[in-house]
C-alpha cells in the first residue's frame, strides 16, 4: 500500500541579518518563491515584518529582519524545506509551524481584518 502524503497548511518565519541591502533583500525572497514554486507549495500569504529587535542577540545582532509566508504542501517537503533554509548563509534563524483547522482559520479571518482596515486604521 502506498505511503500517504497528504497536503497540509504551514507557516514560516524566517530572520535575515539587518544588513543587507533592499536588492538582496528582493533577491533572496524571490529565490524562496520561486523555490516555493517549484516544489509545488502553494503561497497562501507572505508578510514583510520589517527590521525588529530580537529577544537575545544571534550571531551577534541585536535586531533582524523578519520574513512571514504561510503556504500548503505536501508533508514530504517540509525536510527539503528545512534543509535549504539550513544552507542559506542569509537565515539567521527559521521555524516552521504546521497549522491546525483553528490556525488557519484565525489566520484567514486576521487577513481578511487587515484587507478591510483603511490606511488611517493601521
Amino acid at each position: 500500500m502506498p505511503r500517504l502524503d497528504p497536503v497540509g497548511q504551514y507557516e514560516v518565519t524566517q530572520i535575515w541579518p539587518p544588513d543587507l541591502t533592499a536588492e538582496e533583500y528582493n533577491q533572496y525572497l524571490e529565490e524562496f518563491n520561486r523555490f516555493l514554486a517549484e516544489n509545488n507549495a502553494e503561497i497562501v500569504n507572505q508578510e514583510i515584518w520589517g527590521l525588529r529587535r530580537l529577544a537575545y542577540p544571534i550571531r551577534k545582532r541585536e535586531a533582524g529582519y523578519y520574513v512571514y509566508t504561510e503556504f500548503r504542501a505536501r508533508a514530504s517537503f517540509i525536510a527539503q524545506l528545512r534543509r535549504y533554509l539550513q544552507l542559506r548563509p542569509y537565515v539567521m534563524r527559521e521555524l516552521i509551524v504546521k497549522l491546525d483547522k483553528h490556525a488557519i482559520e484565525f489566520n484567514r479571518r486576521r487577513l481578511e481584518k487587515a484587507r478591510t482596515q483603511t490606511p488611517s486604521e493601521v
